[in-house]
C-alpha cells in the first residue's frame, strides 16, 4: 500500500481503518485513538473520554493529533513522558510512512521559503515551505492526506513537491514569524530613508519593553519588528552572542550557540544599517558617530518576562558598522557550582578557597571559557548583608544590586590600578578585579590581598600553574606570591552531548590512558558518542559544561614558586598534591556520559603544549 494512502492501519479484526476522511483527507480522531490504544500508548479510559467528547477535534477544525496532545496524557510505553505533539508526530510518521521534520529556523532560508506562496494560501491549507532547491520544494503539513494543494503548487512553481509531517503548532508559529520578518524587511527596505530620533542621554543601561520603546511612527515600525524578532529569537535559541555583519549587498545575522557561530538571516545592507541604528538608540549610543568603536548596554525582557542584559559593541568596517551583542542570562546569578559542572570534590575545594579571610584567588582561561559565570556565581554567594563586596570591571558584565560595581574609564584616567586604590578607601571586605593586565594592577591586587582583603581576579593563561609564571613575568616578587596567593582555578567550556541522540561506543584503553596522563583514572568499558538529530541540528551537542583545574597553595607548591622557577616542576608538584589537569576533569565528564573524548581533546590541550 502506498505511503500516501489514507488507509494505512489494520486493526485487530484485520479490517482496514482509515486514518483520514476519504473525501476531505483530514485526519480522524477515532482511528488514531484506536491505534494508540492497540500500541499501548494510552489507557482505555483515555480512549473512551476523548471519543465521547471529540467535538471539534479531528472531525472539524482542530487537528486530531493536536487535540490528543492537548490532553497532556502520559505515554504508557514510557512512564514519566507525556504524549506531546513531538512524540505523537514521530509515532504517526512511522505508522503512515511519511517523513517527519522539525522546523529549524537557523537552517531555513526565510526569504526563499516565504516567496513560495502567500501567507493567505499557507494558512488556508495549513502548510509551510521549509526548503527550496532548484528542482524541488519541501512543504510541511499537519494533514498528510489532504494534498489538494500539491498539484496546484507544483504546476505554479514548476518543481517537485515533497510533503513532510510537521506539528500544527509549529506551522502556526513559524508562519507568523517567517512572514512577519519577511514583510518587515521588505517594508524597511522601501522606507530606508526614515530616520529615528537620536538621544543624547548617556546611561549605563536602559530598560526596553520589546516593541514599546518610544514613540515610533509607521516608517519605523518595520525596523522595530525586525529588532524585536531578532532579540526574542536569540533568547529562544540560547544564543550567547548576536553578530550583525554589514556587507556590500546582503548583510548577515549570526548567532553564537554553544560556542559555534550559526548563520541565521540575510537582510539588505540598507536595512542592516537601520537595524544597527535602532539598537544603538536603545543602548544610548551615538547614532551619528560611525567612524569609531562604541560600547553600550541594553536591558530587555524575554517572552517569559525575565530581564536579560545585552552588552553592545560596534566596530567600523568597510561596509558599515559591525554590531555584536553579548547576551547575559540573569539565571547565572541563581546557579550553584554544581550547575556549572563542578564535581563534589571540586566544589568543596573551590568553596573552601572562597572562605579564606584574605589573599588572592585567580580564575584563568581564554576568552569565552566561562570565567564571568564562575565569578558572578561565586560572588553572589559571598555577597551577604554583613560583607562589603566591591568590583572594578572593564566593562561591568552583569549589574548586580548586591555588589558595589565600578567601571574602568580610560578616557578619564580611571584604570584598574586607580580603581583598586579607590576601593581600598571604601572599607571593602572582598574585592573583585575584572582582569590583571599590567604590573601596576598586579601590584595593587597583591597589596590589597596582603592588607587583609580577599581579592578575586582573572588572568588569561592556559592552565593554573601558568598564572604563577605570568605574575612573575609582570614583576611580582616570588615571596609575595607565596604569602598572598590562596589558589588558582583554570577552566574551559565543552559542549555536552544531546540527550536525544547520543549512543554508546567502545573506548580504547590506550587512548583513554593518554587522555588522563599523568594521572591514573580507570577507563570505562564504553562511553557516549555524538550522533546528530533534529533536536541538536545534527551537531550531536546541546549545551555546555565547565572543566576545572584547581591548584591549591600547598606547602609543596609554595616551595616551587621561585624567581627562576620551572613551570614543569611546579605543575608536577601541584598534580602530586592533588590537582587534576583539565583533561582529567574532562575525562570524568566523558565517563559520566556528558561529552566526548574528541571534544575534550579539542578544548583542553595537553600540558606539554602550554
Amino acid at each position: 500500500m502506498s505511503a500516501n494512502s489514507a488507509f494505512q492501519f489494520v486493526n485487530g479484526n484485520d479490517e482496514p481503518v482509515g486514518f483520514a476522511d476519504p473525501i476531505t483527507g483530514k485526519l480522524l480522531l477515532a482511528p488514531i485513538l484506536d491505534a494508540l490504544l492497540i500500541d499501548g500508548m494510552i489507557l482505555g479510559e483515555n480512549h473512551q473520554i476523548l471519543t465521547s467528547v471529540r467535538t471539534n477535534v479531528g472531525d472539524n477544525d482542530k487537528n486530531a493529533l493536536q487535540g490528543i496532545a492537548e490532553c497532556n496524557w502520559e505515554n504508557q510505553l514510557q512512564p514519566g513522558q507525556k504524549l506531546t505533539m513531538e512524540v505523537l508526530i514521530k509515532w504517526f510518521s512511522q505508522k503512515v510512512n511519511i517523513p517527519v521534520k522539525k522546523i529549524d529556523p537557523l537552517n531555513t532560508d526565510v526569504s526563499a521559503v516565504t516567496a513560495v506562496m502567500s501567507i493567505a494560501y499557507a494558512k488556508r491549507f495549513q502548510i509551510i515551505a521549509l526548503e527550496v532547491t532548484p528542482t524541488s520544494v519541501v512543504i510541511g503539513t499537519c494533514e498528510p492526506f489532504d494534498l489538494s494543494w500539491k498539484n496546484e503548487l507544483a504546476k505554479v512553481l514548476q518543481k517537485d513537491i515533497v510533503p513532510v509531517l510537521v506539528g500544527s503548532e509549529d506551522i502556526n508559529r513559524y508562519l507568523h514569524e517567517f512572514y512577519t520578518v519577511s514583510r518587515s524587511v521588505l517594508g524597511a527596505k522601501k522606507e530606508q530613508n526614515a530616520q529615528a530620533p537620536v538621544s543624547g542621554v548617556q546611561n549605563l543601561e536602559q530598560m526596553m519593553e520589546l516593541g514599546r520603546s518610544g514613540k515610533l511612527d509607521a516608517n519605523d515600525q518595520h525596523v522595530v519588528n525586525i529588532v524585536d524578532w531578532l532579540l526574542q529569537y536569540a533568547f529562544e535559541q540560547r544564543a550567547s552572542d548576536i553578530h550583525l555583519e554589514p556587507a556590500r549587498d546582503q548583510s548577515a545575522v549570526r548567532f553564537r550557540i554553544d560556542g559555534v557561530l550559526h548563520h541565521v538571516y540575510e537582510v539588505p545592507a540598507t536595512v542592516m544599517a537601520a537595524i544597527t541604528s535602532r539598537i544603538k538608540i536603545l543602548g544610548r549610543m551615538d547614532v551619528a558617530e560611525k567612524r569609531r568603536p562604541q560600547d553600550g548596554r541594553l536591558k530587555t525582557r524575554n517572552e517569559d518576562g525575565r530581564e536579560v542584559e545585552l552588552r553592545l559593541s560596534t566596530m567600523p568596517t568597510a561596509f558599515g558598522e559591525k554590531l555584536v551583542m553579548r547576551v547575559f542570562d540573569p539565571d547565572v546569578l541563581l546557579k550553584k557550582p554544581v550547575d556549572l559542572g563542578f564535581s563534589q570534590a571540586e566544589q568543596d575545594i573551590w568553596e573552601g578557597m572562597l572562605q579564606a579571610p584574605h589573599g588572592i584567588i585567580l580564575v584563568t582561561g581564554p576568552t569565552g571559557s566561562g570565567k564571568t559565570t564562575t565569578l558572578y556565581t561565586s560572588l553572589q554567594q559571598l555577597a551577604t548583608p554583613q560583607v562589603n563586596l566591591c568590583t572594578v570591571e572593564d566593562p561591568i558584565e552583569l549589574i548586580v544590586p548586591a555588589f558595589n560595581q565600578m567601571q574602568v574609564q580610560p578616557n578619564i584616567d580611571l584604570d584598574f590600578a586607580t580603581g583598586i586604590r579607590t576601593l581600598l578607601r571604601q572599607d571593602p571586605d572582598i574585592i573583585m578585579i575584572g582582569e590583571i593586565r599590567d604590573v601596576e594592577t598586579a601590584q595593587m591586587a597583591i597589596q590589597a590581598a596582603l592588607t587583609g582583603h580577599l581579592v578575586i581576579s582573572t588572568l588569561h593563561t592556559n592552565d593554573a600553574p601558568a598564572a604563577i609564571t605570568r605574575l612573575l613575568e609582570l614583576g611580582i616578587p616570588y615571596y609575595l606570591l607565596r604569602n598572598s596567593l590562596v589558589g588558582v582555578i583554570a577552566q574551559r567550556l565543552v559542549r555536552t552531548l544531546c540527550p536525544a541522540c547520543s549512543a554508546p561506543t567502545s573506548v580504547d584503553a590506550g587512548d583513554w590512558d593518554a587522555l588522563v596522563s599523568p594521572c591514573a583514572l580507570e577507563h570505562p568499558q564504553s562511553v557516549q558518542e555524538k550522533v546528530g538529530c533534529q533536536e541538536c541540528r545534527d551537531t550531536g551537542f546541546k549545551g555546555r559544561v565547565g572543566l576545572y583545574e584547581i591548584m591549591q597553595m600547598t606547602p609543596g607548591v609554595k616551595q616551587k614558586i621561585l624567581a627562576e622557577g620551572d613551570i614543569a616542576e611546579l605543575r608536577d608538584q601541584a598534580i602530586k598534591d592533588g590537582m587534576e589537569p583539565l583533561r582529567v576533569s574532562g575525562a570524568r565528564k566523558v565517563a559520566a556520559g556528558l561529552t566526548t573524548m574528541s571534544e575534550i581533546l579539542r578544548v583542553a590541550p595537553p600540558p606539554t603544549d602550554y
